[in-house]
């Protein structure tokens, strides 16, 4: 099977970042870190990309990115609207943040139709997660089993500030649990991450974690679909403005239904991105480092 997409989530607002950080520039041939993954995908074999985006953004997409990568790979946008609700639910008036990653994924669910990878536009994942789930999609890939590429959590860390995680348990290379979560940060030689009680306690410094690189059929939609129903009745009139749903909850609430088995491919290689403004710096000299090195040319989007 060799029909299979890369989806790309690009429609959150960066509120911690302060600005559009999806198509920042962190490349010295003015390139963001989308650039660099879609470059990843199509050397690893993908054909098309889905970018979910917010509508109001496509200009600034087109123009920064879409148009020079046009001759390489198919490209098709997924509009991501705050108002794509189910029957009976109206969004809060005044509420401006989307709904999450997992209302995000249904916003393919019309367009879509073939296996398909989603991963965020703002982290660098490296080279070998997308061939690795590449050769998953075009092998082994059915509805009833599915996989995501994990990370080591020391590898995933920002020294800006906290970070949230979808930590992960495994069993024989199966994923059996995904819990996300939140304020995780590097104290001395330890993690740690804050408590509902306000406490902060230890987390593995192995563990392996959900850096949204998951691998599905469009028969995912109708379990998005179940669960984004299930928080809106349980979530909605206690966080109207603010309460978010997000793939790694999703798993975590289907995978002890044995509706499928979800296969855990892990990358030992070091994630980055830019979860605040204060992690430009360092991603921007990774990547000037990686062209210096040959890893990538200094024109990704050359045309011979």
């Amino acid at each position: 099977m060799n029909n299979v997409s890369l989806v790309i989530l690009a429609a959150g607002m960066g509120s911690r970042y302060g600005g559009l950080k999806q198509i920042d520039t962190v490349g010295n041939n003015g390139e963001s870190i989308i650039d660099f993954t879609i470059y990843d995908a199509i050397k690893a074999g993908f054909k098309k990309v889905y970018l979910i985006i917010r509508k109001e953004h496509e200009s600034a997409f087109e123009e920064s990115l879409v148009k020079h990568i046009r001759p390489f790979v198919e490209v098709e946008y997924v509009f991501q609207d705050k108002d794509d609700l189910p029957e009976g639910f109206k969004c809060p008036e005044g509420r401006e943040k989307p709904w999450g990653t997992t209302h995000a994924l249904l916003a393919c669910r019309h367009q879509v139709k073939e296996p398909f990878m989603i991963c965020n536009a703002d982290d660098y994942y490296g080279k070998d997660a997308f061939t690795s789930m590449y050769n998953y999609l075009t092998q082994s890939i059915d509805d009833q089993n599915y996989s995501m590429v994990g990370y080591r959590l020391r590898n995933t860390l920002s020294d800006s500030g906290t970070v949230s995680r979808g930590v992960c348990q495994i069993e024989d290379g199966k994923l059996k649990d995904v819990v996300e979560i939140a304020k995780i940060k590097r104290d001395g030689d330890q993690i740690v991450y804050l408590t509902k009680d306000e406490k902060w306690e230890v987390l593995p410094y192995e563990s392996l974690v959900s850096m949204n690189f998951w691998g599905f059929t469009p028969k995912i939609f109708e379990l998005a679909e179940k669960q984004f129903l299930e928080f809106l009745h349980r979530d909605l009139d206690g966080n109207p403005m603010k309460c978010e749903h997000v793939i790694p909850t999703m798993i975590g609430e289907t995978l002890n239904k044995g509706l499928y088995t979800l296969h855990v491919l892990s990358s030992e290689n070091t994630w980055f991105g830019v979860t605040y403004q204060e992690d430009k710096p360092y991603v921007v000299s990774q990547f000037k480092q990686f062209k210096e090195n040959g890893v990538y040319p200094f024109n990704l989007w050359e045309v011979k």
